[in-house]
């Protein structure tokens, strides 16, 4: 599974990629506000940090303004940034010329198999299922999840990565790594939670007791 960072925090990127594992990033509109910066001059550090897809969020809500905006996005920014846009019907329409000129498109804010399979036709590199969004509403996202990757297996799609998005805790990580899905992206506080155990810190006490009574041996 690919991991992604969803955070527009340059020096998160740079802490979870010094681990040796980040895949890509994920960014949009609530993130760059939050980050109080500039929304290119971010994704530009971000791109130079990270070397996997970068998604850039499109704000047009019109197929030719996400175009205009896609292609003025890719002249303007690192190699690797790929164009984040919503699964609407203008989203279908802008992801087909995009995806066509050769652009990665990543449609967002899906909440169906439908819509999932819709994106993919229209040539999208990832498609984003909102786990967390539909839990919030009383329903299971990871339902969603298993939807759609059976209709990825019986319709054998294979350009189109399952990227797992609103990832609420651990738990939603585990449970798409069951089910195959290719990608998911997190906060920074899910992944150190996800590296985090309290065996695996007893077990280095432990080791490091063993070898300071090692140690003290020796100097007997």
């Amino acid at each position: 599974m690919e991991f992604f960072l969803d955070t527009a925090e340059v020096s998160e990127v740079a802490e979870i990629a010094s681990w040796g594992i980040l895949d890509g990033v994920t960014t949009n509109p609530s993130l760059i506000k939050k980050s109080g910066r500039d929304f290119r001059q971010v994704v530009r550090e971000i791109a130079e940090i990270c070397d996997g897809p970068i998604s850039a969020e499109v704000t047009a809500l019109d197929a030719d303004g996400m175009i205009e905006q896609g292609l003025a996005l890719k002249d303007e920014l690192p190699d690797n940034v790929i164009i984040k846009v919503p699964c609407t019907d203008e989203g279908l329409k802008a992801t087909k010329v995009l995806s066509g000129k050769g652009i990665g498109v990543n449609v967002t804010l899906i909440f169906s198999a439908a819509q999932a399979l819709m994106a993919a036709k229209a040539g999208a590199m990832y498609i984003s299922p909102f786990i967390g969004r539909i839990d919030d509403t009383g329903h299971d996202g990871m339902e969603l999840i298993a939807e759609i990757m059976t209709t990825w297996e019986s319709y054998r799609v294979s350009d189109t990565k399952v990227l797992a998005a609103s990832i609420r805790h651990p738990t939603h990580i585990l449970q798409c790594m069951m089910l195959g899905a290719h990608t998911a992206t997190m906060p920074t506080k899910v992944f150190k939670q996800l590296l985090k155990h309290p065996l695996t810190d007893r077990g280095i006490d432990a080791f490091l007791a063993d070898w300071a009574d090692v140690e003290k041996a020796g100097k007997a």
